[in-house]
């Protein structure tokens, strides 16, 4: 299959080289959260605004490599809009693609398998787990979003 491993690979430098949503937004009304990944020295900054428990917007910043970086990229342009039950949803399924323990906090899709969950260009990571030590670089906007949706219903 090394044409759809090259689409993959185009589409994570296309994330990494022309990131969504980069930048930042006010807090407040925005939270900020960072992560931080000892082992490679990737860092990913996500700030996030709630509206009636939907993601009314997202910006992401930090450094790290291009997995880190596309991933952030990747799961800002899928997550805005959605409301923080759907992110659950996407969460589980995002991890469970990455072959991790989903959090217990984020409910399995509907129909238990995950076909019902639509990952988008996030798909293009799933070669990822090849490389287990590249892993924590694919899941760490999502652990960073996860710590900022709960810095913000802590304060709602």
């Amino acid at each position: 299959m090394p044409d759809l491993e090259d689409l993959y690979r185009e589409i994570i430098l296309d994330h990494y080289r022309n990131p969504r949503n980069r930048g930042e937004l006010d807090t407040p009304p925005a939270v900020r959260a960072e992560g931080f990944n000892p082992l490679c020295g990737d860092e990913v900054i996500v700030y996030v605004r709630l509206a009636n428990g939907v993601i009314d917007d997202i910006k992401v910043g930090g450094q790290g490599c291009s997995i880190s970086q596309a991933s952030a990229s990747m799961m800002s342009a899928t997550v805005i809009g959605r409301t923080t039950e759907e992110l659950h949803r996407l969460n589980h399924a995002f991890k469970t693609m990455m072959s991790i323990e989903p959090d217990p906090d984020d409910p399995p899709p509907a129909n238990g398998n995950g076909a019902d969950i639509k990952l988008g260009d996030l798909e293009a990571l799933k070669g990822v787990v090849k490389f287990p030590v590249r892993i924590k670089c694919a899941t760490l906007s999502w652990h960073t979003l996860t710590q900022a949706l709960e810095e913000a219903q802590a304060t709602a």
